[in-house]
């Protein structure tokens, strides 16, 4: 079935309820879903949870979401390169839940895969672990964390097809494939947009089946979050 959509804007026509949970790929700003993000803003639906590595950098990525104030909660690993999220945290406007980076994959994880938790050390002893069972196996204590879900996925790859395989390149694969696997719905713009079996089997990351739309994109700006260089002569 061909899965491609005129744009950005209508493969995100039925997000129109408040309140809704949004999984969205990529590493920091790397591999972003940028037209996807735009196009989320452009719906005005509020209330958001959103699942992701990161919230962006002001002006661009998620930082345009909360600019906007459409999100309500941030489930991340790392935050830190956003002013607009620490003014919005601070002032008691948005909820956050930070979640250790290995342990945050594996709850996508779970959540697609459909376990229903997992015990892990990462955190015990820890604000992570208050409030959270946790056990002592083999000797050693353990926290149990719970899966995370979405009600859609947005995500980026660097190909795809019009049935939605996806091949994501390098860094920009991270949590991409994992979220996939977790939302209800996965829209997926791609890089580069193929005919239906140009695509190696054996390389491809997402199979078809976990994505339900596929945008082609265009024009990225690729930010880099920080960069540094070398002093001349150094």
């Amino acid at each position: 079935m061909d899965k491609l959509f005129p744009g950005a804007g209508s493969a995100l026509g039925d997000i129109v309820s408040d309140g809704q949970t949004i999984a969205v790929g990529g590493f920091g700003l790397c591999g972003i879903p940028e037209a996807l993000i735009d196009a989320l803003r452009d719906t005005e639906v509020r209330d958001l949870t959103v699942v992701s590595n990161n919230a962006g950098v002001d002006g661009f990525g998620l930082g345009r979401l909360l600019e906007s104030k459409q999100i309500r909660k941030m489930v991340a690993s790392y935050v830190g390169e956003n002013k607009i999220f620490e003014k919005q945290y601070l002032s008691g406007e948005l909820e956050v839940e930070l979640s250790p980076q290995g342990t945050f994959a594996e709850r996508v994880r779970a959540g697609g895969v459909g376990i229903g938790g997992f015990f892990t050390p990462t955190g015990v002893g820890t604000k992570i672990a208050e409030g959270k069972e946790t056990r002592v196996i083999n000797g050693r204590e353990y926290v149990l964390e719970t899966p995370l879900q979405a009600d859609f996925c947005i995500v980026r790859a660097w190909k795809g097809d019009r049935l939605g395989n996806l091949v994501f390149r390098m860094t920009a694969r991270n949590f991409s494939p994992l979220m996939c696997m977790a939302a209800k719905i996965t829209i997926a713009e791609v890089e580069n947009l193929v005919e239906v079996g140009e695509l190696d089997p054996d390389q491809v990351h997402v199979p078809s089946i976990f994505v339900k739309r596929v945008v082609a994109g265009q024009r990225y700006a690729k930010w880099i979050e920080r960069r540094t260089v070398r002093k001349k002569g150094a």
